[in-house]
């Protein structure tokens, strides 16, 4: 069963290194290159015109990297893994109608935000009211009603609260990724991290499911998550989409992701973490997307408050750019702390897994 995570993950980075090239040219031929903004850091008038819409590439490898893993293996798709892909997908979608809007119209705005608000809440809804349906032979449903860290706890929140939830989460990791998509392989290096952090839980939540709790050495630390190692198999064909994509999106990039690709990589992150009831954990390994949401969240706030600027500019990466830090050190630096991040989170899910004991 393992060997299906192998083979997402390798044909997922495969595809993308052979295939991004290609969208590349794709693209170039097209003119559908980068708007730059006027009041960015200098140093970014150089990528003006450089491809976008990359996203288009990791998003058909991971497509692609699941459904060639379930054919080689013979292993039928999960309703989980499908929900998850649906979600990246249906983000992808109106992040790629955006990116499409600003190189057509040759502007910085794409969708208006009411309509991009509302292809979000479309997406993300119906990802919501799916997932507590279709439960399988021991009654789980690929999400639960109730808030989850490492598993479930406290009392159901019910149906409706759950969808509010849901779509407050896919709405903020969404932006988080966006925003953090500001310079060259940085959110994408960053999403690669937590891929691997999922990919891993994926596995050990398989090994310790409550559906083998009878060979089980500690069945009272067992997960009741309904297909963990098919969000396993989802997670390493990001990772290897997502590392394949990297080699070409790393400074100087020859393509951006574009909203097309941070919409859906924060749509996936959120639907991993729901459906592997880590919803609060994913705070924790994505903690970087969350850092540099906060320093725009706190930016505006207290710009509107006092007039003052608390950062040289946000998001948080630029604020280091104006400082003097070279684009490549402040890259490397910020997948540092979310290396950090992750680390701590495995740790902290790992330990409550042994809490148990």
């Amino acid at each position: 069963m393992m060997n299906q995570i192998l083979f997402s993950g390798v044909i997922g980075l495969f595809l993308t290194l052979v295939g991004t090239p290609l969208l590349i040219k794709l693209l170039a031929r097209k003119g559908y290159g980068q708007y730059i903004r006027d009041d960015g850091p200098r140093e970014h008038a150089s990528k003006r015109g450089t491809p976008t819409m990359g996203g288009i590439a990791f998003i058909l490898a991971t497509v692609a990297a699941y459904f060639l893993s379930k054919v080689i293996t013979g292993k039928p798709p999960t309703f989980s893994g499908l929900l998850v892909l649906g979600l990246m997908v249906g983000m992808g979608l109106v992040g790629f109608l955006d990116d499409y809007i600003k190189i057509v119209k040759r502007r910085s705005l794409g969708l208006r935000a009411k309509a991009k608000m509302a292809g979000q809440l479309i997406v993300g809804i119906s990802f919501a009211v799916l997932s507590l349906m279709f439960s399988d032979a021991r009654g789980n449903t690929p999400a639960s009603t109730k808030l989850s860290f490492i598993t479930d706890f406290g009392w159901s929140i019910g149906p409706v609260l759950f969808v509010i939830w849901a779509l407050f989460m896919i709405l903020a990791m969404s932006n988080g990724v966006n925003l953090t998509d500001g310079l060259d392989g940085l959110a994408t290096g960053a999403s690669v991290l937590v891929f691997g952090a999922y990919t891993f839980i994926g596995v050990w939540q398989f090994q310790e499911s409550c559906a083998n709790a009878g060979t089980l050495t500690n069945p009272h630390a067992c997960y009741e998550v309904r297909d963990p190692l098919d969000l396993a198999v989802v997670a390493s064909a990001l990772m290897g989409a997502c590392l394949g994509f990297l080699w070409w999106n790393t400074s100087p990039a020859k393509i951006f992701m574009g909203d097309t690709g941070s919409l859906a990589l924060g749509g996936v992150l959120t639907g991993l973490a729901i459906l592997s009831r880590t919803e609060l954990l994913v705070a924790i390994m994505g903690g970087l997307f969350v850092l540099i949401t906060m320093s725009v969240v706190i930016q505006v706030g207290s710009f509107r408050l006092t007039g003052k600027r608390v950062f040289r500019m946000a998001p948080l990466q630029h604020h280091f750019e104006l400082k003097g830090w070279s684009e490549v050190l402040v890259v490397v630096r910020f997948w540092i702390i979310q290396g950090i991040c992750v680390i701590v989170g495995l740790g902290l899910f790992y330990a409550g897994w042994a809490a148990e004991k």
